[in-house]
């Protein structure tokens, strides 16, 4: 077999420039490794670039493995005992950036999420690794035993110039279904399975949830308007998990946002990894108070104040207005019966939105599912079925919570894969 020209033979190429792959890239390059990364897309980090508000929450305090949502629950341990939070913001101290805990852990830059891409783009250059973006990569060929050390070929094209390059390892590091204008694809799934891996079924997550016409009356005209909630989830009856056993329900504390699409915020993107068609979702509007003595004492001791007054006393004055608005008639509280009061302590704590659905990969922050974890090395990344082939990210099977998760997961599978390829 004619050998290919020595500058299209590397030792590591890498098919994405996100969090995980510049990861990679760095660990890989670390070891004196040849590495390539390559991107479609015309900048690298898009994601990093608009996660967080614009800030990039890049880890939490607290990354523990019940954190993440996968069929092997067990699967994302290794990486993430390897390669730490710790390890991460050791990086971030290195190069002098601020930082700062939002809460419950969370960590986001004090400047734009520009400075941690920055971060790891010079790293990736310290590391000695290359990066050529508006690639498009057309098809990968394994290479037969006699062209060793190099195992995979890639046809490539970049300004309508075709290229052949060989590599030894292939990390994909291609993303999800999420957020399709920041360049998402199925590239990688669809690379799993020309190999013969399994693919799980795949579904938006972390994402606002669209209502139903008539739930809008209401929830319309307070978009924009922000309040704390507790969200559970309940399964539809005889709902069961992928492995056949019955589904639990979830609940989530945290700030419930009014869209004009339906609603958002932390608590309803925690919820919505969780939620299933047919799931009821249930909110409660005021957490901690039990309304229905509230208001019982408060017959006696304020018999004349307004409910509309005394729900705004623990909602935001436009939520309040609303509620009385829809919901209940804007009486006294003397004039209120124990059953009355009892519809409306039910009606706040245990409020059942009808959800139509999601806002999709549109918005989602994640892909749920993607390759099933059985078919990698939990400590390498490295597909069973095909020696040399990595996958690493949120292509695989492994999703976070809110909150910085999801980019630790990246950092660690990335970093794990770039110590061995």
């Amino acid at each position: 077999m004619q050998q290919q020209p020595k500058h299209q033979q590397h030792d590591v190429i890498i098919i994405g420039a996100g969090a995980a792959g510049l990861m990679c890239a760095i660990s890989a390059g670390q070891r004196q490794r040849g590495v390539l990364v390559l991107d479609h897309a015309r900048k690298a980090g898009n994601k990093i670039m608009v996660s967080g508000g614009g800030r990039c929450n890049f880890t939490n305090y607290y990354v523990e493995p019940n954190r993440y949502l996968s069929r092997n629950p067990h699967f994302c341990k290794s990486a993430l005992s390897r390669y730490t939070q710790w390890d991460f913001i050791a990086l971030v101290d290195k190069h002098g950036l601020p930082y700062h805990e939002k809460e419950e852990g969370q960590l986001f830059s004090d400047n734009k999420s520009k400075a941690i891409l920055d971060m790891m783009l010079q790293e990736v250059a310290d590391a000695g690794a290359r990066l050529r973006l508006k690639t498009d990569v057309q098809q990968i060929t394994p290479l037969p035993d006699t062209a060793a050390p190099y195992r995979y070929q890639l046809t490539v094209e970049q300004n309508g110039l075709k290229e052949t390059l060989h590599c030894q390892s292939l990390v994909i590091a291609s993303g999800g279904l999420s957020m399709p204008t920041m360049g998402a694809s199925g590239f990688g799934y669809q690379v799993a399975e020309q190999f013969g891996l399994t693919v799980l079924p795949r579904s938006a997550a972390l994402v606002p949830f669209t209502l139903q016409p008539e739930e809008k009356e209401l929830t319309e005209p307070l978009s924009g308007l922000s309040t704390p909630a507790l969200l559970s989830c309940e399964p539809a009856k005889g709902s069961k998990n992928d492995k056949g056993k019955p589904r639990e329900g979830m609940s989530f504390n945290g700030s419930l946002l009014f869209t004009h699409r339906g609603l958002s915020g932390p608590a309803v993107l925690q919820i919505s990894s969780y939620w299933q068609s047919g799931d009821t979702l249930e909110i409660d509007l005021i957490p901690g108070l039990d309304l229905n003595e509230h208001l019982k004492e408060l017959r006696q001791t304020r018999p004349k104040a307004e409910l509309k007054t005394i729900l705004g006393e623990h909602l935001p004055a436009r939520l309040a207005k609303a509620l009385c608005e829809h919901w209940f008639d804007n009486t006294t509280i003397s004039e209120l019966s124990n059953v009355k009061i009892e519809e409306i302590a039910n009606k706040v704590h245990r409020w059942q939105p009808k959800i139509s659905g999601t806002e999709g990969y549109r918005t989602a922050e994640v892909t749920l599912g993607g390759i099933d974890t059985d078919e990698l090395s939990s400590k390498t990344m490295e597909a069973k079925k095909a020696p040399g082939l990595y996958f690493i990210g949120e292509v695989v099977d492994v999703s976070g919570h809110l909150g910085g998760f999801n980019f630790q997961w990246a950092w660690s599978s990335g970093w794990v894969a770039g110590e061995v390829v």
